[in-house]
């Protein structure tokens, strides 16, 4: 796949010079809504003999157009999101800086500059995508630009009567349903990173854990302990586990401390520090507590392991996916 990074204005060099269909959205997450998308682009990119384009945005229009609001954490941070484009088959993707520049630019100019001179034949997006300044621009504008290309509008994909979204899925994350979250993305939900040095104290009680420095800004699930599995390096075997998201309250004030990925591998007894590993979410199990010393420590992170060894049996057993 060719990635094209574009800076407002575009310039004539970054123009695809073959005919081509193009999806167009932000796509955090790459989620089941988003996959329809794809779906649809791949249909009619055959269909048609054209080649498959996607335009993504970096960093979230938030950043420029709501600051108070603004979004600096991805379910897929734009290494990751590539990536998964990439195994979708796509051939071109172009990432447009969002800027206050690029936010500024209008409906029109936007039509003309990033889909006409592009070549554009096909244009793919979903019901609720805008364009150009004020957001101004919307799919009923593209469908009646026929002459040009055609347009193609994905509606909305539901769960449970509601609309599959990555504000939705952001929400079940922050607030433990990690159940519908991976319901909505369609795979578990992943984080990568590498292992890095920690405190050490989990192998004096009985627990060693492996610490986790996420690689981007992910989103991070609520504070709590999780059913995990890991993937380790290159290797294809995947670990079980069980992990805590916090600040270890029964040791440090949570006021003071920042924010940690700890995963108990079972069964497990190697060193691993600056190892690139991927974190599968599984099953939100409680939330972080503060203890009145180690025993009762220990016996719920006992409690804790057992009841993530079995839900995790159950999931294997299943096959469940882990990518899309």
């Amino acid at each position: 796949m060719e990635v094209i990074e574009i800076t407002h204005p575009i310039q004539k060099e970054q123009f695809i010079n073959e005919n081509i269909a193009m999806a167009l959205g932000f796509f955090d997450g790459l989620h089941r809504g988003h996959q329809k998308v794809f779906e649809k682009l791949d249909e009619i990119a055959s269909r048609e003999g054209l080649k498959k384009a996607v335009m993504t945005f970096d960093p979230h229009p938030s950043v420029v157009l709501n600051p108070e609001r603004k979004r600096t954490d991805y379910l897929t941070p734009l290494p990751y999101k590539l990536e998964m484009i990439e195994e979708m088959g796509i051939d071109y993707c172009l990432v447009v800086n969002f800027s206050s520049r690029f936010a500024s630019v209008t409906a029109e100019a936007f039509i003309d500059q990033y889909l006409i001179q592009n070549n554009v034949k096909e244009v793919i997006a979903g019901f609720d995508f805008t364009f150009g300044k004020f957001g101004k621009g919307n799919m009923a504008i593209l469908q009646a630009l026929d002459n040009h290309f055609n347009c193609t509008v994905v509606g909305k994909e539901d769960l449970n009567d509601e609309k599959i979204s990555t504000t939705a899925i952001r929400k079940a994350l922050k607030e433990g349903e990690l159940q519908y979250a991976n319901e909505q993305l369609g795979y578990r939900y992943q984080i990568k990173g590498t292992v890095v040095q920690g405190e050490k104290r989990g192998r004096t009680i009985g627990f060693p854990t492996a610490n986790i420095e996420p690689s981007d800004d992910f989103v991070l699930p609520k504070k709590g302990v999780y059913a995990v599995s890991l993937a380790i390096g290159p290797s294809d075997q995947v670990y079980r586990g069980v992990c805590n998201v916090g600040v270890k309250p029964t040791f440090h004030d949570p006021n003071t401390s920042h924010i940690v990925i700890e995963v108990n591998i079972f069964d497990f007894d190697e060193n691993i520090y600056g190892e690139r590993v991927i974190v599968f979410w599984h099953h939100y199990l409680r939330p972080e507590q503060k203890f009145n010393g180690i025993d009762p420590l220990v016996e719920q992170m006992n409690q804790d392991k057992e009841r993530a060894k079995y839900l995790l049996s159950v999931d294997f057993e299943d096959d469940i996916s882990y990518n899309i």
